[in-house]
């Protein structure tokens, strides 16, 4: 569930447990409102925490390099070049 998601399920729950008067037979609609605040609640810290977390990752290292050079009919006068120093 997205934040906008649990933002809209809080607003809902909101309109049906204080602005609604209407009574339905088995059905009471303040508890459903409230019911769909605690949903939304819950939902909009789980999507907080996620963002939270993703955040602190570390990027992935960079993909290693192999380079390799073959030197097969080097010209005339061609040397090698000298190993590195380290």
């Amino acid at each position: 569930m997205t934040i906008g998601g649990s933002l809209a399920l809080i607003i809902i729950g909101a309109i049906l447990t204080y602005a609604v008067d209407y009574q339905f037979s088995g059905v009471d609609i303040r508890v459903v409102g409230i019911i769909l605040m605690i949903g939304g609640l819950a939902g909009l810290i789980i999507g907080i925490f996620r963002i939270a977390t993703a955040r602190r990752r570390p990027p992935p290292p960079p993909p290693a390099i192999r380079e390799e050079r073959y030197y097969e009919d080097a010209p005339p006068g061609y040397r090698e070049p000298p190993p590195p120093r380290y």
